[in-house]
């Protein structure tokens, strides 16, 4: 529960408005990079892409979004405090990303060597990476959606509590677009995978959606592990100064 006392400011109960987005922000933004990394031993060397080494990566971030997504899609609101929206917005779209990190954990640990032992390792793994596309397809689309929910109903804003981002309380547009651009940008890059995969497939070229993925998911992978990072700084002075 939320209140505002004229002489104490905003007070939050905290036992009921738990919060874990920190963790998830730094996980997606890993799993992003990594999965541009990966991209790039493909397509330069597959000899030196350690199918051990990314199935335990994308394990351990897949095991924390799918985890935490999980409840919070799952209790309804998680925040009872006035966030519900957060649910979706965060819950859900962290169950979806954490299922795929932990699909391609669990390939590259069974059948990552064999995959990358044929003799066209890139076409092997784009035609078992096909069939999944039109769900991180989908994805794409509804975090483009979200994007749009983000700036036409001013989500994201931080009260004047938070450091930092509370100093933009006063003008809740600024990081509405922020993190609508921001979760637009891993749409985009979403979609973009899913083209690159089907072309690949399909004999295309696609040295273009090969930069464009990469550069979406490089450059969103970065800001979302960076603010996820300094949200551990801002949540926790938020909690301190609503106590």
């Amino acid at each position: 529960m939320i209140t505002l006392a004229a002489q104490e400011g905003l007070t939050i109960d905290w036992a009921n408005m738990p919060t874990y987005n920190t963790i998830m922000a730094v996980a997606v933004g890993a799993g992003l990079i990594g999965l541009v990394q990966l991209g790039r031993q493909l397509r330069t060397d597959p000899t030196k892409v350690s199918t051990e080494g990314w199935a335990v990566t994308f394990g351990l971030l897949g095991a924390i979004l799918a985890a935490t997504g999980l409840h919070m899609t799952l209790t309804w609101p998680l925040a009872a405090g006035g966030f519900p929206f957060d649910n979706i917005i965060f819950g859900e779209t962290s169950l979806g990303f954490g299922a795929l990190l932990l699909g391609t954990s669990f390939y590259l640990w069974k059948r990552g060597a064999a995959a990358l032992a044929t003799s066209r390792p890139v076409e092997t793994l784009a035609r078992v990476a096909q069939p999944v596309t039109v769900f991180v397809g989908g994805l794409g689309l509804s975090l483009l959606a979200i994007a749009v929910a983000g700036v036409k109903y001013e989500l994201f804003a931080a009260p004047p509590q938070e450091p930092i981002s509370g100093e933009f309380a006063d003008y809740p547009l600024v990081e509405a677009i922020f993190m609508s651009g921001l979760i637009a940008l891993v749409g985009l890059g979403a979609l973009a995978f899913a083209f690159l995969v089907n072309r690949v497939v399909n004999g295309r070229s696609t040295a273009v959606w090969a930069r464009v993925t990469g550069w979406l998911w490089a450059v969103s992978g970065v800001l979302f592990l960076l603010f996820g990072a300094m949200n551990f700084f801002t949540h926790i002075g938020l909690i301190v100064n609503t106590m």
